[in-house]
Order: structure tokens, then sequence, then C-alpha cells
């Protein structure tokens, strides 16, 4: 059973998203007001759609898109909901209003490709992380950046939940920041996972992180001494001797339950507190290199395309087939429950 679910890519009668990307998507991105949807692809483009609900039925409208001069990688919603930034393999970052109509603008620049870009309206600041080995915060009235912080190696992912920002560099460091005072760092971890990182998402309490790796697993992290305890790593995205990469970690906004979702085409949502799966989902016929939840936690977003984890060969973005999904998650699926037998906190 190691072959992805008989070539069906929706086996979870999810709701496909109108007029998806062209080649493979590299982030999803909810507004934080309102169901606008933002993804960017390797076709070079950032796509927004209005996600629609009347009564029981879900739907999907595009409504604009941009383009980059190379593929798109990363991209972040400002916290009103009326602009989005999108970086990647043009080493800028573009801002684009895009609910007042306006053009986009390059607001920053890197020495190679941009992996990751986060918006931290407690600074009134964008952070944008690069393989550059740098991270850079820009007030986006100014060219210059206002800090640039040397990192150990490439930047592969981070996580900002003001303070706490938690950067993934490519020799499987974890760095920490308190963002009260970014130009030092808090903490540096190497991963409790062996292999490298793909993927990392901070504690809605701010009180530890999640980190996902290329070798179906994932670490729960705390930051306090005293709760070192508590820290563990599980499996996932794995099928029999068939071990697939963590692509995406998701923690839900109102629950704090969370999504994980990989190469082996699921996704699965856990319980870290009781350490339980609440919910399996069936495997689709590609991987799921990205995915979110939308503002509300009634939305989680995902898609289903080539990843590029085995480079261009065999990969003919011509006839590949791209997809956008959305699942309405059931409560049960999503709210955590105690362990059978332990006695609720």
């Amino acid at each position: 059973m190691s072959n992805f679910s008989a070539a069906n890519p929706n086996p979870n009668k999810s709701i496909e998203v109108a007029q998806p990307p062209t080649d493979s998507v590299s982030s999803l991105k909810f507004s934080p007001k309102a169901n606008f949807l933002v993804a960017t692809s390797w076709d070079n483009q950032v796509r927004c759609w209005e996600i629609t609900r009347d009564g029981a039925t879900t739907g999907s409208v595009p409504k604009a898109s941009i383009s980059h001069d190379q593929p798109v990688l990363c991209s972040a919603w400002k916290d009103d909901g009326t602009t989005v930034f999108s970086g990647g393999c043009d080493k800028q970052v573009k801002m684009w209003p895009l609910l007042s109509g306006g053009q986009p603008v390059t607001v920053a620049m890197h020495d190679a490709p941009i992996k990751e870009v986060a918006w931290v309206p407690e600074m009134n600041l964008l952070v944008t992380g690069s393989w550059d080995k740098t991270i850079k915060y820009w007030d986006t009235r100014q060219s210059n950046p206002v800090h640039t912080q040397q990192l150990t190696d490439r930047c592969y992912a981070f996580t900002v939940r003001h303070p706490l920002m938690v950067v993934g560099t490519a020799d499987r460091n974890l760095i920490v920041f308190n963002l009260q005072n970014p130009q030092t760092e808090f903490k540096r971890i190497t991963s409790p996972l062996k292999y490298q990182t793909r993927c990392v998402a901070a504690f809605p309490d701010q009180q530890g992180f999640l980190v996902g790796s290329i070798e179906g697993r994932v670490g729960v992290h705390h930051l306090d001494d005293a709760q070192q305890s508590k820290n563990f790593t599980f499996k996932c995205h794995r099928e029999g001797n068939e071990i697939y990469s963590v692509n995406s970690l998701n923690f839900h906004p109102v629950h704090h339950t969370f999504a994980t979702a990989g190469s082996d085409g699921a996704f699965n949502f856990w319980d870290k507190d009781s350490k339980q799966r609440l919910k399996a989902m069936s495997r689709c016929s590609q991987p799921i290199p990205c995915s979110a939840f939308n503002n509300d936690g009634s939305i989680f977003v995902y898609s289903v395309c080539y990843d590029w984890s085995k480079g261009a060969e065999n990969h003919n973005p011509s006839t590949a087939k791209n997809y956008i999904f959305l699942h309405l998650p059931q409560e049960s699926e999503v709210k955590g429950k105690p362990r059978v037998g332990t006695s609720r906190k």
C-alpha cells in the first residue's frame, strides 16, 4: 500500500479551488481578516481567491494575481488584511496592496532566494529569511533593512509569534530569538530531529515550537529549561518502509491542536498535550507541499502537487496537475481531548 491512493487527488472529498496555479504551489496563506486566500507558485505567480460560504456551499472566486520574475516561495499577509508580501527566487519581496487594487512594489532584497517572509505587527516590520544566510528586518518605507542578522547557514524555515521567533537553518540549528531584543540570539538548539529541517511552528502560547523534518518526524520542544522533560518526537507521514517529508505544520487558531501535511499526500490533526492523533485523512495521489487554516479555523486549505523532491527529472509542468483543496474540519477532528483514563486538566 505504499503507492498513492489509486491516483485520486481528492480521496477526502474536499472542495476544489477554481483556476489553480500552473505549477507546484509553494505557500498558502489566508487573510487574518476575511476569507481571502493567497497562493504562491513555481510558475512565478501570486494568486488571490475569495472563498465564499453560502449556507452549506463553499466556493472560490479568483480575484487577482501578480507576477515575479522567478518562482515564488513564500507569502504573508499584513495584519489588517489589506496587503500581501511575497518573496522567492528573484531575491526580492514584493508588497502588493491587493485590497485597494494597487500595484506591487519591491520592499526587500537579499543576495540569494528568499525562503520565508513574515509581517510582525508588534514591530511594524517585515522579516525575511534567505538562503544568503541572513534574516533581515524591513521598514517598508525604507530601501535598506533596519537590521541584518547573520545565521549559521541558509534559512530553511521560520516561525514568528511575537515575541518568539524560531529560525531553522540548513545545518539543523534552530535559532531562537526574543523579538524584544532581535539583535541577539536568545538560544541556539540543535534540532531534536536527525535530518534536515523542513518546517517550524511556534506554540500559540509562545512557550515552545514544533519542528518537522524530511524524515517523517515531528519534534515538540519547550523553551523553558524546567519543561525539558515534556519534549518528545513522534513519527508520521510514513507507510511501511516508505518515509516522507513533513512539509507543513499549522496550529488551529481556536483549539491550539495542529495539522501536519506531508509528501505522502496525507494530512493529519494532532493534540500535542494528550500526545494523540485526532484524525488521519486519506492519502492523496501527490504530495502536499503546503497548508494553512483560515482565521477562525473553519477551513483547512492544502495543495496537492509535485513537491520538487526529485528535481526536474520525470516532472513535466505542462502535464502535471496542481490542486488546491479546502477541507472543512469537524470539531471532533481539531478539538483536543484527554487521553482515555486520564482526568481533564
